[in-house]
């Protein structure tokens, strides 16, 4: 074999490329043919493109070509020619070639029919290499540079907040332990209570539900942060919006107010939406013609439109005149179901939504409450097909106000005292929010199960690969 510098798949079809050798590396997707040339279908993973791989039969025998399977991997040196063929602008016409490694026939599970989604996710080791999922994760990884990318430029630091907590963030205590403990044989206290002193941080710890009050800590130092990293929630929640682990990204930014966070919030998602479509077309034009016939137009219509902002209360009121029936009854203080934020944005605004001003009683403790004493400074950006896909705040620097908060709702002050030492020492207005990594890729992508946008989901009952 030719000792020439591997080309990735996607740089062959850039322009001045034919005529060219070229040394391709790849699995092959699909194999045809007659008793004089076979076409092999070439994918390395680096566009949604096949390359075509033309084996001339005067030169290659077909005993030479039996190991040539589909799933198989193969490295090719050859000419990169312009096609004849349809579908393709090059192929190449193949002059020598190394099978790297076989795949069986009878048991590789990616043959060349159609598989549901349901069935991929049961071999989510392999999906990856069909045609939807390398589209899917390439725009993941494209939507991940563009959020550090939106943040750099603005003068953003990226802070790296811990996964392992003795905090529970959001207070709903749906968190997953952390603990080096025997579970079979777990050391007692004299009153029979578990006695976490003999455990690894010597008090009870767990994976985390948010980065956000440590990323305060870092915005009120550094000014602006943001983190992105893997969260977890214990919630037993099987439904196509909700992972028992996912990617958070959470700004935080001192002498934000409300609105400014409403405003940071609009530009993220839509340079990130638009960095997609500028960067991934291909993909996501496969993914709009297999999945979502609307989906590019809609991605467009949410860059080129301004968010409607309005309050929860005049929210609440839309929906309660809107003669419609919805699952779940709407009254004012009710946490908003999706059926009712989907309402307001695909039927009544034809927008997305950033609705503000919540119920004190359906929020978290650290959001700054309204003078009116019953409402508080949230807001969340409400998106087609999604419904929520950002919630945050702005958070309470008051220090008195936060406490009476705390202790309304009990939480311990053994595992507050830090963050209230924020609100003590040169506290300052400030403001964030938190955007659900996986539900940005299912708004980009068109897919309609999250977790069909992660690699490898965890779910109740599923923890595989």
């Amino acid at each position: 074999m030719s000792e020439l510098k591997r080309t990735r798949i996607v740089d062959l079809f850039a322009p001045g490329m034919a005529g060219k050798e070229v040394s391709v590396k790849g699995w092959v997707r699909t194999r045809r043919g007659n008793k004089h040339v076979q076409f092999v279908a070439l994918n390395d993973g680096s566009t949604i493109k096949n390359i075509q791989i033309v084996f001339d039969l005067s030169k290659f025998s077909e005993d030479d070509l039996k190991g040539i399977t589909t799933g198989s991997s193969l490295h090719v040196v050859g000419i990169l020619v312009e096609s004849m063929g349809k579908g393709q602008s090059v192929e190449i016409q193949a002059q020598s070639f190394e099978i790297y490694g076989a795949a069986d026939v009878e048991s590789y599970p990616l043959q060349k029919k159609g598989h549901s989604l349901e069935f991929l996710r049961e071999i989510a080791h392999l999906r990856p290499r069909t045609n939807t999922f390398g589209a899917v994760l390439r725009v993941r990884s494209a939507l991940a540079y563009a959020i550090h990318r939106f943040f750099q430029e603005r003068g953003f630091y990226y802070l790296n907040t811990p996964l392992i907590t003795a905090s529970d963030c959001e207070g709903a205590g749906a968190m997953f332990q952390v603990t080096t403990m025997d579970l079979n044989n777990l050391p007692r206290t004299e009153d029979g209570a578990i006695d976490y002193a003999c455990d690894f941080f010597g008090k009870p710890t767990a994976l985390t539900v948010s980065g956000q009050l440590e990323g305060e800590l870092g915005a009120t130092a550094l000014g602006a942060i943001y983190t992105f990293g893997p969260t977890f929630r214990a919630e037993n929640s099987n439904t196509p919006r909700h992972l028992a682990e996912f990617w958070m990204v959470e700004p935080e930014v001192a002498f934000n107010d409300i609105t400014d966070n409403m405003d940071l919030a609009e530009d993220f998602v839509k340079y990130c939406i638009r960095y997609a479509l500028d960067n991934c077309r291909d993909d996501i034009e496969f993914l709009a013609e297999h999945y979502d016939k609307d989906l590019i137009e809609r991605l467009n219509f949410v860059i080129n439109n301004d968010f409607v902002r309005l309050t929860y209360t005049e929210g609440v009121e839309i929906l309660k005149a809107s003669g419609k029936k919805f699952e779940f009854p709407v009254e004012w203080g009710i946490d908003l179901q999706s059926e009712h934020e989907r309402y307001l944005v695909e039927q009544h605004f034809k927008r997305p939504v950033i609705l503000t001003d919540y119920p004190k009683d359906i929020k978290a403790f650290y959001m700054k409450l309204n003078d009116d004493g019953k409402t508080v400074r949230a807001m969340d950006v409400l998106f087609p097909n999604i419904g929520e896909i950002i919630g945050g705040s702005e958070r309470e620097e008051s220090y008195d106000k936060l406490l009476t908060r705390i202790e309304e709702l009990n939480i311990p002050m053994k595992d507050m005292w830090w963050y209230l030492d924020t609100r003590r020492f040169g506290t300052v207005p400030h403001s964030g929010f938190g955007l659900g990594f996986e539900r940005l890729v299912l708004f980009v992508t068109g897919m309609t199960n999250i977790r069909d946008v992660i690699p490898f989901p965890r779910t109740p009952n599923n923890a595989e690969f």
